[in-house]
């Protein structure tokens, strides 16, 4: 059992307790309230002093499939020989002996969604997984948790260099619409067949793993900077009535308005650095304040590693400086991206029965001089100062 007494607790569901305990046991929360009573098998950690916020999420990054200081070897986040890669798994790529992972978890980020780039049509699927571990496959909380697309530049530009479709935006959509509508039949042929082998269509890999998108059980996961592609993203989950999340939305502020009334949530960023890209002409920081104040759910991201996962506090704590509210900025990288990605019943608030993924910071995380006094996952201490 762990004992952290005496914190500051910004529990993300309720009120901040201005001077609490929290008592966790098997790696879940059991107990919060003022004074618990220490018990002789407790680990204590006398937080005075200190700040106790959930464990960071990042919705949207990279983390394991660009490896840190390596080029093309530790390379794995785009297969750029086919537009059309929906059969691919991060999970076949994520290296958790990548210290990116150790340098999250001491920048106060335990999960992550981590995934395919944006070089093809369709990517592949994203993984949601906890940040401390050796083997993959016990650090995953979601394998297949959404389908990646991309719209705009990146795939255009990837193929236009093969001299192969798609080169334009209108190939793009065109790609999509027609695995989307393949995958549709392929489904309606596998159901009509049932159990008689005979009418059952030839196995088609790629139609398979479309199959979850097609039935609404996982969304697309559309990467789209300009207004135009955001809308031709919405434009197409509509016409097959499948789920969407829009990724970066870079210039969401100039139609947050029309967002809203679309009800799609919008995971931001990366927001901080050069705009390298022509499509990122419109990118700064009043982006998420705008897209809150119109009623859009948000979260923001690192796009890592394009920022390193660790400076996720940083992300929202620049959003907040430019007028997005403190406690909607601390909900961008806690219970909002929880929500988006489906795992708010484990983690994203410090809440009786969930995950114990907790984080002791020295200061308010929106401080650059903050340093993480402690890391929590699942109830262990997996990094302390």
């Amino acid at each position: 059992m762990l004992l952290i007494k005496n914190a500051k607790i910004y529990t993300m569901n309720l009120d901040v307790i201005e001077k609490g305990d929290i008592l966790v046991e098997n790696g879940k929360i059991k107990e919060i309230k003022t004074d618990i009573s220490s018990c002789e098998s407790c680990e204590i950690i006398d937080a005075s002093g200190k700040m106790v916020f959930p464990g960071f999420i990042d919705a949207h990054c990279h983390i394991g499939m660009w490896e840190e200081g390596i080029g093309f070897e530790g390379d794995d986040g785009n297969e750029m020989t086919d537009p059309i890669t929906p059969q691919l798994r991060a999970i076949d790529a994520i290296n958790p002996m990548d210290e990116a992972f150790e340098n999250a978890i001491k920048g106060g980020v335990t999960t992550a969604a981590t995934g395919p780039g944006s070089a093809n049509v369709i990517g592949g699927t994203f993984t949601v997984l906890k940040l401390h571990g050796k083997r993959v496959d016990d650090m995953v909380m979601i394998e297949n948790l959404a389908m990646k697309c991309a719209f705009g530049e990146n795939p255009k530009r990837v193929y236009a260099e093969k001299k192969a479709m798609p080169t334009t935006r209108m190939g793009t959509a065109a790609k999509l619409r027609e695995t989307l509508a393949m995958a549709a039949e392929y489904n309606q042929k596998k159901e009509a067949a049932k159990e008689d082998s005979s009418k059952m269509p030839g196995y088609d890999m790629k139609l398979e793993a479309m199959i979850p998108v097609i039935k609404g059980e996982i969304p697309l996961k559309a990467h789209a900077h300009r207004a135009d592609d955001i809308f031709t993203s919405i434009r197409i989950a509509k016409e097959f009535n499948v789920k969407l999340t829009l990724e970066h939305c870079t210039e969401g502020h100039l139609i947050a308005d029309d967002l809203a009334k679309e009800g799609y949530p919008a995971i931001v960023g990366p927001t901080f650095g050069n705009k390298s890209k022509f499509e990122l002409q419109n990118k700064n920081f009043d982006t998420p304040k705008i897209l809150v104040e119109a009623g859009v759910k948000i979260a923001i991201m690192t796009d890592s590693p394009v920022i390193p996962l660790e400076h996720l506090p940083m992300c929202s704590a620049l959003a907040y400086k430019a007028g997005l509210d403190e406690m909607e900025a601390l909900k961008a990288i806690t219970i909002n991206p929880a929500e988006i990605l489906g795992i708010n019943d484990r983690v994203g608030s410090i809440e009786v029965g969930k995950d114990a993924d907790l984080v002791i910071w020295d200061k308010h995380p929106f401080d650059l001089q903050a340093n993480v006094e402690y890391t929590i996952i699942d109830g262990k201490i997996v990094y302390k100062k």
